[in-house]
């Protein structure tokens, strides 16, 4: 889909960051890896790729991360491996991708807390802390009864906040994620949440948790998962709606990209079948799934500049707000 002029003009100008990728959780098998190329030839400059999800633990994880690490550090003329947000601007200066990593939910540290370090010092960069369903930390957004943080999901925090990594409540139950806000001492995120006064679905993320990500300085990221923008619809003036509601409600400084992008939907089809209690039925998990493609960055930039929007706002939500964050919460890795 070709770039209006304008859009491109000012993507030209600024940093693209989508703040979380999906590429197939396939340790052994790399061949869907080249297509990030997508990303890069789209214009962004750093992605933040998901590295595992819901039930899978510890080994899981790790797992994927060795691969994911291998396979961009053998190709250093493409891509840049995140340890700070310097590295950002060193990739985009050279013409190459950044990459950083998450994990959606605290199943990936299963109850020991030392793995967030390690982690961090890996280049995950932000943890959601529980993924649809409860885990030792909290409550997921489509638990029948959310019962809320726990001690553990506290101290999570702590740990978390500790060596700079963020703290994502998207997935996660609203009473978990309000409790989660209020204990807050760095900026949180949903990282990859739609609005619910748009469309009504557990995933999407009312007003108030909107405001409350807000006042801690946080950034709520835009999916582009059609059944969460609404009816399946993947039109850039719908995924502009929904960028534009958080606009009005919090400002532009605290809104950003997150497509959620599944390069592989044969895997994420799958998925739907092995754990169906986690995505039960009549919310819309059953529609062939669509997506916003990276590709559409242009025409959705040219939409909302068709509605007014200045450059520097564009340029904030496009990478600069997600930036913002990293100077103010990422930390420089440590030792384990």
């Amino acid at each position: 889909m070709p770039t209006p002029p304008a859009a491109a003009h000012l993507i030209a100008r600024s940093l693209l960051w989508d703040h979380h990728v999906c590429m197939p959780l396939r340790p052994l098998d790399t061949t869907f890896l080249p297509q990030l190329q997508r990303h890069r030839d789209a214009g962004f400059h750093a992605v933040t790729l998901n590295i595992g999800f819901g039930e899978q633990g510890v080994e899981a994880h790790l797992r994927m991360l060795a691969s994911l690490r291998a396979w961009l550090v053998a190709r250093p003329d493409d891509y840049v491996l995140v340890r700070t947000a310097d590295d950002i601007e060193r990739a985009r200066a050279s013409g190459r991708l950044a990459v950083s990593f998450d994990i959606e939910g605290a199943n990936a540290v299963d109850d020991q807390l030392s793995l967030v370090a390690l982690y961090h010092q890996l280049g995950v960069r932000w943890m959601l802390l529980a993924y649809n369903r409860a885990n030792l930390a909290g409550g997921g957004c489509q638990d029948e009864h959310d019962r809320g943080l726990t001690d553990y999901g506290r101290a999570l925090i702590a740990e978390m906040e500790r060596v700079g990594m963020l703290v994502c409540l998207s997935h996660t139950g609203h009473r978990t994620a309000r409790e989660a806000l209020s204990v807050a001492t760095r900026p949180m995120i949903f990282s990859h949440s739609n609005c619910a006064a748009l469309h009504a679905h557990p995933r999407n993320i009312p007003d108030e948790l909107i405001r409350a990500c807000a006042a801690t300085g946080g950034v709520v990221g835009l999916n582009g998962v059609g059944i969460f923008l609404g009816a399946n619809d993947v039109s850039s003036e719908t995924y502009a709606r929904h960028v534009d509601h958080v606009v009005q409600l919090v400002g532009p400084a605290h809104a950003a990209i997150a497509l959620d992008y599944v390069y592989d939907t044969a895997e994420l089809e799958q998925y739907l079948q092995q754990m169906r209690h986690t995505f039960p039925p009549g919310l819309g998990y059953e529609l062939g799934a669509r997506f916003v493609p990276p590709e559409q960055i242009g025409e959705i930039v040219a939409t909302l500049q068709g509605w007014g929007y200045r450059d520097e706002d564009l340029q904030a939500l496009l990478g600069g707000n997600l930036m913002r964050l990293a100077r103010t919460v990422w930390r420089e890795p440590a030792d384990a």
